[in-house]
């Protein structure tokens, strides 16, 4: 399968030599259905771009030091996003930058392929490529607000959502 580089958004506005160099720092990674790619609250620094195939990212509706069971609750995890390669999207990039445990879980839907990056590649190639490097991680920042915003958006339907739901059960 050829990948058309320029058309993923992380690579958005990067000249065919950035692109060459930037091939050298993903690696191909194939994955069967119901494969586990990232889960939640484990150690990782690695990023995946999805380039063939869909996932799913769920993550636990509990806190993990939480073990309270909740009445009708019939899962504990929660979908938060299915994926699919026609956009390129991309996940694991927070443990990328900051080696934090990750946030959700990936799960793959069907047979899949990755890009995938680690966390030393990718900072040797912001050290080596300064240019490439500094493009590279506005991409990134540019859409990990655009993440945010949309976070933001629910947080604010599930606080209305709840606001309404407690204000008719009051005493």
């Amino acid at each position: 399968m050829n990948i058309d580089w320029p058309s993923i958004p992380l690579f958005a506005d990067l000249e065919p030599d950035a692109i060459k160099v930037i091939k050298n720092l993903f690696q191909r990674v194939r994955m069967d259905s119901n494969t586990t790619v990232i889960a939640e609250g484990t150690a990782g620094d690695e990023m995946f771009i999805l380039v063939k195939g869909r996932v799913k990212v769920t993550k636990s509706m509990l806190l993990s030091d939480v073990d309270i069971p909740i009445p009708g609750l019939q899962n504990s995890r929660k979908v938060l996003a299915t994926l699919d390669s026609s956009q390129f999207p991309f996940f694991g990039e927070m443990a990328l930058l900051d080696r934090d445990v990750r946030s959700a879980s990936v799960e793959t839907l069907e047979p899949a392929e990755f890009l995938q990056t680690h966390r030393d590649a990718f900072f040797s190639l912001t050290s080596n490529h300064p240019r490439i490097g500094v493009r590279l991680l506005t991409n990134l920042g540019r859409l990990l607000a655009q993440n945010i915003r949309k976070g933001n958006k629910e947080q604010v339907k599930l606080t209305t959502a709840l606001a309404l739901a407690l204000s008719r059960h009051r005493i």
